[in-house]
């Protein structure tokens, strides 16, 4: 008798055993499961049979809703929908003594058909009102477009005081006379005196205009009203005149008290200036600051300051005397400013003992507040980055040169172009050095800056030139042969052939020096004759037709001539001075190299001269 899988499926037995297993399986599952099924919706038919048969526990009639529901005697629920007549149902219910109830729903719909309404209510109501609030905020935008948005400053938030405007003197004196006015008006009024109702403030940007109108407001204890006069243009006409009014009424309330307006050149412009007449917003709002200047009371309190850095475009009937007739000049500080400017900003930074505020306001002529702001601003940062404690000399020094020649680049490598620049460089520190009247050398350097500097020379300007204004013929030609100091370096060192564009800065500072020195100052031999006139920019319009010069083209030809004429002479000058100093030439640019950096001290001894750069020593 055989055994295994084969014997297994041939026995029927087996199967049959194992079919009802299954089937046994099946059925209970399907026992365990029928509670969870739902039964079908019967129809309205079924339900009157079903009522008949009495299967039906319970009936509730719903009218409103055009149903039943139907309680089984087995427990299960159903909802059947049934017609407007139900007057069937109810005789079916009645001759098979089911139980059946009617339920009014219609207060229940009353009561959500009143909550519904009254959402929809309360969705229009809060629309409606954000629409109206949109509407109003239209019409305030609408009806302040023309109201100005002055910026008061209250005394307690002015707490600048003169003390804290450095390098400024004499505007200061001119000044303190106002501040007593608004203290005590009472001595200038006992006199007749009139105050000045405009005060313009001019001068360079950076030189402390707005510091120095929050000082006089501090001082003299008032509100401080200030504004741009950008502010007050706008693209529509009559804005701008509508603020000029509402600025000074509101300080006409405030009076005693200071309206700083600045960059006043934004609206102070001359009138008639433009192709389009003089209709425009700009002229408008002129107007109107013209107009109330003169509308002021005789002392009413109320000082207008204003500052600008372009005095010569402003409109005459704007300076004329009863609007702006004083005008007070706000220079660039001498050393001893400079040095009190330094010395102010230094009160909140830690500066080392190495440190001497008179030698760095020595070495930064030409800088003003500003400019001497950043300077120790930038040495902070410095300081800070290289995690020190105080601002030293190597600080600043670092600050002074990423502002004068900007941002530090990668050392040159030694090549042919290192030692090309270091000749050129060079050339001009050693014709500095030989040239009488010239500026004295600071340092010379081939650390390159952002730029494409590849290198350069500093030089300390003579201070009392740039203090007095008065700039002589000597010294302007010092600075041409100085310039010209780097190609001629590489004439005497490489030859005609092998000179570089490296000197196209140095020619074009030449050619603008030149012509100004012959057009302007009269240092040429067609004579004292200014044939051009300095800052002569065309208004649109009004010298549109006065661009060509005033003077002949044979004029302009023998102006051309002599501009070449002085930057030929100072070529030759230049060249001279290098030609028989080949071997100092060699020696200062291999020392230059391999130091990267000269100070004057190092490059005074290098090239065998004494500090008196005129006499040279043994050369």
């Amino acid at each position: 008798m055989s055994s295994g899988p084969s014997a297994l499926q041939g026995s029927p037995s087996l199967k049959r055993s194992s079919l009802e297993a299954d089937q046994s399986q099946h059925s209970s599952e399907a026992v365990s499961f029928a509670p969870f099924k739902q039964k079908p919706t019967i129809s309205y038919s079924q339900l009157l049979n079903q009522i008949k048969e009495k299967k039906v526990k319970s009936l509730e009639l719903i009218p409103a809703r055009r149903e039943v529901v139907v309680v089984f005697k087995d427990g299960h629920q159903e909802k059947v929908a049934i017609f407007d007549n139900y007057q069937q149902i109810l005789r079916v219910a009645e001759a098979a003594d089911t139980s059946l109830t009617v339920k009014d729903i219609r207060q229940e719909q009353a009561f959500a058909g009143m909550a519904g309404n009254l959402v929809l209510i309360l969705m229009v109501v809060v629309g409606l009102t954000f629409l109206f609030r949109r509407s109003a905020q239209v019409a305030n935008r609408a009806m302040g477009f023309g109201r100005s948005q002055p910026r008061l400053k209250p005394q307690e938030d002015l707490p600048i005081r003169f003390d804290d405007v450095a390098g400024i003197k004499e505007a200061k004196e001119e000044l303190q006379e106002v501040v007593t006015f608004l203290r005590q008006p009472e001595s200038f009024i006992k006199l007749g005196a009139l105050i000045p109702r405009g005060v313009l403030l001019v001068g360079a940007p950076g030189t402390g205009k707005t510091l120095l109108a929050k000082a006089i407001a501090g001082e003299a204890d008032v509100p401080f009203f200030s504004m741009a006069a950008s502010e007050f243009v706008e693209l529509f006409v009559g804005v701008g005149a509508s603020r000029v009014r509402d600025l000074f009424r509101k300080a006409k309330e405030k009076a005693p008290c200071i309206v700083f307006i600045d960059e006043i050149d934004a609206v102070g412009r001359q009138r008639g200036a433009g192709i389009g007449g003089g209709n425009d917003e700009r002229e408008q709002t002129l107007n109107q600051l013209l107009t109330e200047m003169d509308g002021f009371a005789d002392n009413s309190g109320v000082i207008l300051l204003a500052a600008t850095n372009r005095p010569d475009v402003l409109d005459a009937a704007l300076m004329r005397p009863g609007r702006f007739d004083r005008r007070i000049e706000v220079s660039l500080p001498d050393r001893r400013g400079r040095k009190e400017i330094l010395a102010v900003h230094a009160r909140t930074r830690p500066l080392a003992e190495e440190v001497c505020l008179q030698d760095w306001a020595r070495r930064t002529p030409g800088f003003s507040g500003a400019d001497l702001a950043n300077l120790l601003n930038e040495a902070a940062i410095l300081t800070a980055r290289q995690e020190k404690a105080c601002i030293g000399t190597e600080q600043l020094e670092a600050a002074l040169e990423r502002i004068t020649m900007g941002l530090s680049a990668a050392p040159l490598q030694d090549s042919a172009k290192k030692r090309l620049i270091a000749y050129h460089e060079i050339g001009h520190a050693l014709v500095a050095a030989l040239t009488p009247h010239a500026d004295r050398i600071d340092k010379v350097t081939l650390l390159p800056r952002s730029g494409g500097v590849g290198g350069f020379t500093r030089f300390w300007p003579d201070e009392e030139i740039l203090d007095s204004g008065l700039v002589t013929k000597g010294y302007l030609f010092a600075r041409l042969v100085v310039a010209l100091g780097g190609r001629a370096a590489e004439l005497v060192v490489f030859g005609l052939d092998e000179i570089t564009q490296g000197a196209s800065g140095d020619l074009q500072s030449v050619a603008h020096l030149a012509r100004e020195m012959v057009t302007r100052f009269g240092f040429s031999s067609l004579g004292p004759i200014a044939l051009e006139i300095e800052g002569s920019e065309v208004f649109l319009g009004r010298d549109l037709i006065h661009t060509r010069p005033s003077y002949a083209e044979s004029t302009g030809k023998v102006i051309d001539e002599q501009i070449r004429a002085l930057a030929v002479e100072a070529l030759e000058q230049a060249i001279n001075l290098l030609s028989p100093r080949r071997e100092v030439m060699d020696l200062l640019v291999d020392t230059l190299i391999q130091e990267e950096t000269l100070h004057t001290d190092r490059f005074l001894q290098l090239a065998g001269l004494t500090v008196d750069q005129s006499q040279p020593v043994g050369v």
